[in-house]
């Protein structure tokens, strides 16, 4: 049986008809993604890099065929300098020096840009995973040590647990005064029913 990419030459045609259905429709390439991938039985990031595996080997006459008509295309990967890497990811470990989430220090970075928010965001990722060492390199460049970053997520635990503590005393008090208005309405109840009869 000939396979596109992996995919059965019907699987591969559905899928397309799926995507291109879906985008006509004004469906977001995630959502398009997750779905197909719930109908298909297969992870939702497989089918996304079956996607892009797809448009980007067009030069094939075979996929060229399949995609005749639909108007699908992938953007040209843009691949980080080494430059560029180094600046997200001083920015990102600044931010995170202060007590910053990942997620809220690259949507800063990215001046709200959703695609390059997701850019910044797996790049950092990627290279937490496969060079810590670059990290800690990094880290020290920008005057970042260990213990500050240990110094700062125990200063958000601690605000933590003081806010919690903060809650469930205040969740305590209210739960007593819910409790006297329970009473006092039930005999507010009792003493207008004693006046009706």
């Amino acid at each position: 049986m000939n396979k596109i990419n992996g995919y059965t030459e019907d699987e591969a045609r559905a899928f397309v008809q799926y995507i291109y259905a879906g985008k006509r429709a004004g469906r977001t390439l995630s959502a398009l993604f997750e779905g197909y991938a719930k109908k298909s039985g297969r992870a939702k990031g497989s089918v996304r890099n079956y996607y892009y595996a797809l448009l980007r080997s067009s030069g094939s006459a075979k996929v060229r065929k399949l995609l005749r008509g639909t108007d699908l295309k992938a953007e040209p990967i843009r691949a980080f300098t080494e430059e560029e890497t180094d600046r997200v990811l001083r920015a990102i470990l600044t931010e995170k020096s202060k007590g910053i989430s990942v997620r809220r220090a690259v949507l800063n970075l990215a001046g709200g840009d959703d695609k390059l928010m997701l850019r910044y965001q797996n790049k950092y990722r990627n290279v937490l995973t496969k060079q810590p060492e670059r990290i800690k390199k990094l880290m020290r460049e920008c005057g970042i040590s260990e213990e500050d970053k240990e110094k700062v997520e125990k200063e958000i635990d601690g605000l933590y647990d003081r806010l919690a503590a903060s809650l469930r005393e205040e969740n305590s008090r209210l739960r007593q005064q819910l409790e006297e208005l329970t009473r006092e309405n039930a005999l507010l109840k009792l003493q207008v029913k004693n006046l009706q009869s």
